[in-house]
């Protein structure tokens, strides 16, 4: 996927302004993946607001390398490695994106276009594609 120079503002800028209340937005995802999948719970047991920072900050890591996401392949793959040691299994990867994109349609309104949430998509499958190999290595 190569996503043009208009694409990429637009992600940057949507996520750029859910970032700004970037507590109340991990709070937010969080709460709407246990409402989607409740045994999910049972897979976070350290504290909340630590993993929170870290969804914000990988999400920020991505949003930011963009523009070159072949650099990103070793992250994202790094991740994937560390959520099967946590039990994450492949499946689980589309009821994370069902819960980022809720977050985002709630955190962005109507700013949510269906264009902003086609790119969303494509971003996060990608990732998801991606995550999955590295723990499959």
């Amino acid at each position: 996927m190569a996503l043009g120079n208009e694409e990429i503002e637009l992600v940057r800028s949507s996520f750029e302004k859910v970032y700004t209340n970037k507590d109340e937005v991990a709070a937010l995802f969080y709460s709407k993946l246990f409402e989607m999948e409740p045994s999910y719970k049972s897979l976070f047991k350290g504290d909340m607001n630590e993993q929170g920072r870290k969804l914000m900050l990988m999400l920020k890591t991505l949003v930011s390398g963009l523009g070159d996401l072949a650099s990103l392949v070793p992250v994202i793959q790094d991740m994937g490695k560390r959520h099967i040691k946590y039990g994450v299994k492949s499946e689980d990867y589309d009821v994370v994106g069902a819960a980022l994109l809720a977050t985002l349609q709630q955190g962005l309104g109507t700013e949510f276009t269906p264009k902003l949430k086609g790119l969303w998509t494509e971003i996060y499958q990608i990732v998801a594609k991606t995550a999955i190999e590295g723990s499959k290595q």
